[in-house]
């Protein structure tokens, strides 16, 4: 029996755009026709989680059908019992998404632990980069890595020893760099020199993320997305280069879509998915 693969957002950092690239990928992957669950983590925010219930509330009120996952919140109070929640909605999922709390949590650590696909989405500044690693006040050389950043390498030593013990895949670490746009050049370069020089230390790729945008926050109520193009109205220019950044993010992430007949491959936002729903 084939597990679904598995795609954690953590970052002990909150405000980083977590949950809302969470939601994107997730509907992004849906849209693609690949059947998608989802666990929210963060039981006391519970944004992702909220975000769509949304989407369902707006598909009832409109009477559509969108594309999601099938999605819940963690309700269980140990280890055994969130693998317990993850096999029961994930079942017959090409993917199962975690998001994590921005806090350190047990739960988040053994997600990221297990994880095939770990997205860590940071800001382009120096205060989220001190999350994986620390750098030289004045060259801005890495020093060492952050404690965050040890713990995801001895895990990938670990995973890389079941890998071969039990034919696992191999764990992909992808740096996501959202809200770029307020970051000047001169940080900038020296955030891609750091990165460049951390990510062959500890094997992360790191990529182009979500820009800051307030379109995603007015997003949030209804629970729709960039690429719900028929329910949006008339777009923006930016809107639709947004959409493009979400594009071109889930392309980046190398993602296992399940191929499909040529005769069902249509245009992302004509495509027939099942609709998101909730988990009593």
């Amino acid at each position: 029996m084939s597990h679904p693969h598995r795609i954690v957002f953590a970052n002990e950092k909150g405000g980083t755009g977590k949950s809302t690239t969470a939601v994107h990928v997730a509907v992004a992957l849906a849209f693609q026709g690949a059947k998608v669950a989802a666990l929210d983590l963060d039981t006391r925010q519970a944004t992702f989680f909220r975000y769509c219930e949304n989407r369902v509330a707006t598909q009832e009120r409109r009477g559509i059908t969108l594309a999601g996952p099938v999605f819940d919140k963690c309700r269980g109070d140990t280890v055994e019992a969130l693998e317990e929640e993850a096999a029961r909605i994930s079942e017959g999922a090409d993917f199962l998404l975690f998001d994590t709390p921005g806090r350190d949590d047990p739960f988040a650590r053994h997600v990221a632990a297990s994880a095939d696909t770990l997205v860590t989405p940071m800001n382009d500044s120096f205060v989220d980069f001190d999350l994986i690693g620390q750098v030289d006040a004045e060259t801005f050389n890495v020093r060492k890595l952050s404690f965050y950043a040890e713990l995801i390498w001895e895990a990938r030593i670990k995973r890389s020893r079941a890998q071969l013990a039990e034919n696992k895949r191999e764990m992909d670490w992808v740096v996501v760099r959202n809200r770029t746009g307020f970051t000047d050049a001169r940080n900038q370069r020296r955030i891609d020199q750091a990165l460049g020089e951390l990510s062959k230390r500890v094997g992360f790729r790191a990529v182009q993320g979500l820009s800051e945008r307030v379109v995603y926050r007015e997003l949030f109520p209804s629970g729709l997305t960039l690429l719900d193009k028929g329910q949006l109205g008339e777009l923006g220019t930016s809107h639709l280069v947004a959409r493009q950044e979400l594009r071109n993010l889930v392309q980046h992430l190398r993602l296992p879509v399940p191929p499909r007949p040529e005769a069902e491959v249509k245009p992302a936002e004509l495509l027939p998915t099942r609709q998101p729903k909730v988990l009593a």
